[in-house]
Formats: C-alpha cells, sequence, structure tokens
C-alpha cells in the first residue's frame, strides 16, 4: 500500500511540476456538448490504475474529465462506484477482442451475452470491440467473417438498448488485396443501422488516411471518437507494435486538426469524445494538457 501510495504521489508531484511551466487555458466553454460529455479512455492511465485506481480516478476527475471508458467492461463491477462518488459517469468500456476477432476463441473468453449482461447491469450505452489480434486480420476474407459476427452482435445489444462500435487501430488500413484494406471492408459490411465506429484520429492519421476526410465519409456511422494527436512528421505505419512512444503527442500538441476533428464530429452525428495517450511519461500531466487544450477550441 505504501509504495502503491508513493507511487501515484511521485506520478502527481511530477504531473503538477510540469504544468506550472505552461500557460493556463481559457474556461470552459458552457455550452460546448462534448466538453460536458468529455471522457478518458483509461488505458491512458493503465500503469496509475493498477498501483492505486481510486487515487487515479481522483486525479482523473480533478483533470476536468465527465466520465471514464473502461479497459474491459468486467471493471465496471469494481470502478462504477467509484467514478460515480467522484461525479464521473461510465457509458462506454471495451471487452476482450477475442469474443468477436477470434474464430475460435479460448474457453476462457466470455461469452458475447455475459459481456451485454454486465454493461446491461451497469447502464452502459456503449460497448467497444477494440483490436484483433495478429493471425486473425490478414485477409478480406477474415475481416469479412469478422463483420458478419459484428453485425450480429450489434443486434443482440441493439435489442437491449446498447450500441456496439468497433475502435480502429492502423493495421486496419494495410493494404490487403487489390488495394482493399480491413477497413474498407468493415465500411462495406457493417450494418450502419446498427454497427457503429469509434473513430481513433491518431491511428487513422498514422495508417496513412484522413482522419478528417474518413470522419465525414462515415457521416451517421461514428457514435464516438477518441481524440488522440500524433507527433509532427510521423511515418505511415500498420504494425501497432512498431509505432514510437513519440509518436503519441497530447490533444494540441501534434499535428492533427482537432478544432476540424470537434467541429466535424458535430456535424456527423457523434455521440462521445474521449480523450486517449497510449504512451506518455506522465500520464496524468498529459490528460490535464489534453483537456487545457480542447478548453480552447
Amino acid at each position: 500500500m505504501i509504495q502503491r501510495r508513493q507511487f501515484l504521489a511521485t506520478t502527481l508531484a511530477a504531473s503538477s511540476a510540469l504544468l506550472l511551466n505552461r500557460t493556463s487555458a481559457a474556461a470552459l466553454p458552457p455550452d460546448h456538448p462534448y466538453m460536458k460529455a468529455l471522457g478518458l479512455q483509461l488505458w491512458t492511465v493503465r500503469n496509475q490504475m493498477a498501483a492505486d485506481p481510486e487515487a487515479t480516478l481522483k486525479a482523473v476527475a480533478q483533470a476536468g474529465y465527465k466520465q471514464v471508458e473502461l479497459m474491459d467492461v468486467a471493471d465496471a463491477v469494481k470502478l462504477a462506484p467509484i467514478a460515480n462518488e467522484l461525479g464521473m459517469t461510465i457509458q462506454s468500456a471495451f471487452f476482450n477482442w477475442e469474443v468477436l476477432g477470434n474464430d475460435k476463441p479460448a474457453s476462457t473468453v466470455p461469452s458475447l451475452d455475459a459481456v451485454i449482461e454486465q454493461a446491461k447491469e451497469h447502464q452502459l450505452k456503449y460497448l467497444v470491440f477494440g483490436y484483433i489480434g495478429k493471425g486473425h486480420r490478414e485477409t478480406v476474407a477474415q475481416y469479412q467473417r469478422i463483420a458478419e459476427r459484428c453485425n450480429k452482435a450489434a443486434e443482440k445489444c441493439q435489442a437491449v438498448g446498447l450500441t456496439l462500435c468497433y475502435h480502429n487501430h492502423s493495421f486496419e488500413f494495410a493494404p490487403l488485396h487489390d488495394k482493399t484494406t480491413g477497413f474498407d471492408v468493415f465500411i462495406q459490411e457493417f450494418d450502419p443501422q446498427k454497427m457503429k465506429f469509434e473513430l481513433d484520429v491518431f491511428w487513422v492519421a498514422i495508417g496513412g488516411w484522413d482522419p478528417l476526410a474518413t470522419l465525414k465519409r462515415l457521416k451517421g456511422r461514428v457514435a464516438q471518437v477518441h481524440l488522440k494527436d500524433l507527433l509532427k512528421g510521423s511515418k505511415t505505419e500498420h504494425d501497432e507494435g512498431k509505432v514510437p512512444f513519440e509518436a503519441f503527442k497530447e490533444v494540441g500538441e501534434g499535428s492533427i486538426d482537432m478544432k476540424q476533428v470537434i467541429a466535424i464530429a458535430s456535424d456527423i452525428g457523434v455521440d462521445l469524445c474521449h480523450v486517449e495517450q497510449d504512451q506518455s511519461p506522465a500520464p496524468l500531466t498529459s490528460i490535464e494538457i489534453s483537456v487545457q487544450h480542447l478548453q480552447t477550441l
């Protein structure tokens, strides 16, 4: 326990020291719908959550976030009461990718029905299928099978008031056959009335596509957006494991026009926005820098 507290104390001290060197942001616009419900994907602070979830969630709330998006819906039973006590909601959660992404999931992988039941129990609005492991994403046929499973799962979710979203990385933008990509397959095969996207603009950009154009192309089909900035000059990389840590930047510190992202998201019907930063030397500092920039838009 002492080690956990020391870890959080050290992290918070470093965050405060770094933030003292930054210019204060403008006040939070009271009429900005995305800011009033701004979320943080907890993967950003995964190490801090492992050390002390209560202290970390308190820091997230103090930074100005109104909700958190769970790394796994199974965490809701433990984290929802803490988040709610701090004035934050939980509307969206990821789940084990093998539920829908593996033709033959291991016996330890939860059933789709179990995942849906957990989401219902905690009154979530969205479930997010957020990854496909290597060996399951190399062919058009694999993407087509996954899309078929997603459509069936989305129908089940819709029947109980949930929306299923697909969260992209960059591997979906790698050419597969005749210039077709996995993301093209999903655009073609997902039922637009049932299956939605949670578009991560960083991964779109480093995957070689224009995130602004992609948002516009998917009008009416994107329910959520991940706000994550990309280091200027970064090269296209389709293997998520080879992306340099320094490529992940705080919102406003990189090459993506977040003001335009927000404007287009609003125009195409996006419901929620979540900040995420996969890598940072000081995550609690980064989440404050990101929210401060968004307050100025």
